[in-house]
């Protein structure tokens, strides 16, 4: 197998891996969508590195505490696990939006803590989301946009034709497929590159 390991897919959490429920304020609530964890999977086989980027804003507005967070971050984990399927990191943002966080998406916090973390290639990496913020922080970090209908987005929002957005999937197993073909589609692209000319170095005289 090869490894892309600079390559990354950033997902969002609600309306992308679990149910949305506006706030999932502890881990009960945390209900992971079907064939999540098999499409997660495909991207570990593929060498892709996982990322969930999400805003938290629940914990600024006392919707729950950053024990609870942790709670239903272990819940998803456990329960990718279950399928054989990983994430490589969790980005949370739980400031308030009013405070304009460099972490809060479409801000591109997350994104950077990514990079300096994994080394990612942020132009040849995916954002998946279900939602305004999440594609145009996709745009912001130069990633191409998977919008996803499991959750906020019908797909035919106004915002949808202003905000650059690559596929439309109804899940992310048809999310990951889209992309899986698209990494093979770029890499061909790039083998097919002629190399640039070496220039000659000038002859003494």
């Amino acid at each position: 197998m090869k490894t892309n390991a600079k390559i990354a897919v950033f997902l969002d959490r609600d309306g992308t891996i679990n149910r949305e429920r506006n706030y999932v304020n502890r881990a009960a609530d945390f209900e992971l969508l079907p064939e999540v964890a098999d499409a997660i999977r495909a991207l570990n086989e593929a060498g892709v590195k996982v990322l969930v980027a999400s805003n938290q804003s629940g914990v600024a507005r006392g919707y729950l505490t950053m024990k609870h967070l942790g709670s239903i971050t272990s819940k998803m984990h456990r329960q990718l696990a279950k399928g054989g399927a990983r994430v490589d990191a969790v980005y949370y943002c739980p400031f308030h939006p009013d405070d304009k966080p460099y972490c809060r998406k479409p801000s591109v916090g997350m994104a950077m803590e990514a990079r300096e973390q994994f080394g990612v290639d942020l132009k040849r990496s995916y954002m998946v989301g279900d939602n305004r913020v999440d594609m145009e922080f996709g745009a912001n970090i130069g990633a191409r946009n998977v919008l996803v209908l499991t959750g906020h987005a019908r797909g035919d929002e106004p915002w949808t034709r202003t905000v650059k957005i690559h596929c439309v999937a109804q899940n992310l197993s048809g999310a990951v497929l889209w992309i899986l073909q698209d990494i093979r589609k770029r890499r061909k692209a790039r083998a097919a590159r002629p190399a640039p000319a070496r220039k000659r170095k000038p002859t003494a005289r």
